[in-house]
């Protein structure tokens, strides 16, 4: 249950504070409540019952207990006798039993046999037939009674319903004291931010728009990349606005009971309603919201779409004084009902980009802000570094950054310890204790020399950065660019020297290490996927022309797609593969000609690498032009941190 702001119904009065007697809190145990205790007592009498429980036993059973004295007193009814055994310390049977008898079978020879005995025994007083049928009946009337209170209660809404609970909605409300994000918070996201500009304006005072007769967007649709802000910039919204904030996940509405999800949605907007102005936030709205009618099973009674019927009609049932704003946030703008899209409900539409390399350098400097870094380090630099990262992944950086300095014992983080934890993001953690077999490190060596080699002589290919042979992740080695800007636009110049620059690793290996390996794999898929790109949806084919032959994502039915279904001939299709390698074809052989005039400053850029297993770009510089490179090797590292250790060990 959500606090409402209600006040308490309790008279009683705590400690004074600011001159003021503040309330006790008060507790109301509710059926569940109840439940648990009748639960604990129903328990602790069957415990009971089993401690001091009794046994049933045969007639023979009893004669012969009877006769070994093993009985201390007994009580003879009418068709039972109930009595007691004697305890022993040995004994772990009940210390009581029972025998059921007919009477005209064994009645003259029981009196006989209990005055043999000697037994204390005596006749069963008898009870009235009233006693006996409330005794029956009243159990039975309790359990009604009991199940009657638990489920009238929650029928009729009482608080603390346990069975209510589950038609009730399940956000998380934090008030307008708690929501403590603002726009200083969100970076990257400028537009996104100048967009729901006005809607905060609205909130803060919405009889300026009512002057003109203007009506605010009902709801403001985010879409986009996953980890790119849009929770971020919905409670940033929210905090701006200073008003209350609900939110809760599309699939927070979807449970095994049918009808649960709308009696949810109705609980939602009807608390939003009665805390107006507020913002609710439906994050994953694409679990409840995807298109009705498409599913093979369920049709029109799928609990999900009733969900969504639900959160269409109180969209629809919203009035401009409501200052109800309905924010939803999905990265599958594609597959929403167009119901839920149209103006009405959800007016606008924003979509959160990847950020630039403006933007991820605001959001650096945001994270940044949380950690030490040391003076000289360069956010520029590793925004520069870090194309197609969302805000998510910079976040991770920043903090894997700050972890890798402490676990160094540095006072400060540097820009070293950044860019490893971008490639640890990025790529998995490096594997430096892996043992690499010397051939597999020198094929490793030549193939990452091609690329390095190719991407430094290309001119439109991105700038380098640094090219490690250390194992990271499923790679053995790789080789790293450092765009000098986002690019939106990719020319056909630059998808060629891509294309050289992935090809460069197995020219390499083919000239050097007189065979080929598998290390080429991913280059070769990123190279057939690029000129697939270039063909089919760029129109970059001479003899293709200008036609799309990639499948309309608006005409495609995902549920009703036939796997390997494409739109053109079979006669098309050869020529679209004749065309790929074509494309393919010429850009190995432009590579293979570069390598081959510049063999020897690959060799060299190969065996620097065999020598310090990562070269930066000034390096591979150095080395094309012919100068030698002076570092410490890793042996040299790895017996420095040796001697930093025995040191602190003889302290």
């Amino acid at each position: 249950m959500t606090d409402t702001g209600k006040p308490s119904r309790s008279p009683r009065r705590g400690p004074q504070k600011n001159g003021r007697k503040e309330p006790l809190p008060t507790y109301r145990r509710g059926p569940f409540g109840w439940l648990v205790i009748a639960t604990l007592i129903l328990t602790g009498m069957m415990l009971l019952q089993q401690w001091h429980g009794s046994e049933n036993i045969s007639w023979d059973e009893f004669v012969k207990h009877l006769e070994d004295g093993g009985i201390e007193s007994l009580e003879v009814g009418e068709t039972q006798i109930v009595g007691d055994f004697i305890r022993r310390s040995d004994q772990q049977k009940p210390a009581s039993f029972t025998v059921d008898y007919k009477q005209e079978v064994v009645g003259p020879r029981l009196v006989e046999l209990l005055e043999k005995s000697k037994v204390k025994w005596k006749f069963a007083k008898q009870r009235a037939w009233l006693w006996n049928l409330i005794g029956m009946v009243l159990p039975i009337l309790l359990l009604v009674a009991f199940f009657y209170i638990l489920f009238a209660r929650n029928v009729r809404g009482g608080a603390g319903g346990m069975l209510m609970s589950f038609g009730r909605s399940r956000h998380r409300l934090q008030s307008k004291d708690r929501v403590k994000v603002t726009f200083k918070d969100v970076a990257g996201v400028e537009e996104a931010k100048d967009e729901v500009a006005e809607i905060i304006e609205f909130l803060k005072d919405p009889k300026r728009f009512q002057r003109l007769g203007g009506r605010i967007p009902r709801g403001v649709l985010l879409v986009g990349p996953p980890g790119c802000g849009k929770t971020l910039l919905a409670k940033a919204i929210a905090g701006q606005a200073d008003v209350p904030f609900f939110s809760i996940s599309g699939s927070d509405f979807v449970e095994m009971f049918v009808g649960v999800g709308a009696s949810r949605v109705r609980d939602l907007f009807k608390q939003a309603k009665d805390n107006s102005p507020c913002i609710i936030f439906l994050d994953e709205v694409d679990a409840i919201g995807r298109k009705r009618g498409a599913a093979i099973v369920g049709g029109g009674h799928d609990e999900r779409e009733q969900t969504l019927n639900a959160i269409l009609v109180e969209m629809d049932g919203f009035d401009t004084n409501d200052q109800v704003i309905v924010i939803a946030a999905t990265n599958r703008g594609d597959i929403l009902d167009h119901a839920l899209t149209r103006p009405g409900r959800f007016d606008r539409q924003i979509f959160i980009p990847l950020p630039d390399i403006k933007g991820r350098l605001e959001i650096l400097k945001v994270h940044a802000k949380k950690v030490k870094l040391a003076p000289d380090t360069n956010l520029e630099r590793l925004a520069r570094g870090t194309p197609m990262f969302s805000g998510a992944d910079l976040a991770a950086i920043i903090n894997e950054a700050a972890l890798t300095a402490t676990m160094a014992n540095k006072n400060y983080v540097e820009l070293s310890d950044l860019e490893e934890a971008r490639d640890k993001v990025r790529w998995g953690r490096a594997k430096k204790s892996k043992v690499v077999d010397y051939k597999e490190k020198e094929i490793t060596a030549y193939h990452e020399a091609g690329h390095t080699l190719v991407q430094s002589l290309l001119e439109d290919a991105d700038p380098l950065h640094k090219v490690s042979i250390i194992p990271r992740g499923p790679m053995g080695g790789a080789t790293f660019a450092l765009p000098e800007k986002d690019r939106s636009v990719f020319t056909r110049k630059y998808c060629m020297a891509l294309l050289q620059v992935c090809f460069g690793g197995r020219i390499a290996e083919e000239l050097f290490c007189e065979d080929i390996s598998s290390g080429a794999q991913s280059d070769i898929q990123q190279a057939t996927s690029l000129a697939k790109q270039m063909v089919i949806t760029w129109g970059m084919s001479d003899q293709l022309g200008l036609i799309s032959y990639g499948a309309d994502p608006a005409l495609q039915n995902p549920f009703f797609a036939l796997p390997g279904e494409k739109d053109y001939s079979e006669k098309t299709a050869e020529a679209i593969d004749s065309e790929v390698r074509n494309i393919t074809q010429r850009a190995y052989n432009s590579a293979r000609q570069l390598i081959e005039k510049n063999k020897d400053k690959l060799a060299n850029i190969a065996k620097a690498l065999l020598k310090y297993e990562t070269l930066d770009a000034d390096d591979v510089k150095a080395i094309l032009e012919g100068r030698i490179v002076d570092k410490p090797t890793v042996a040299d590292l790895l017996e420095a941190e040796q001697k930093k250790g025995s040191e602190k060990v003889d302290e």
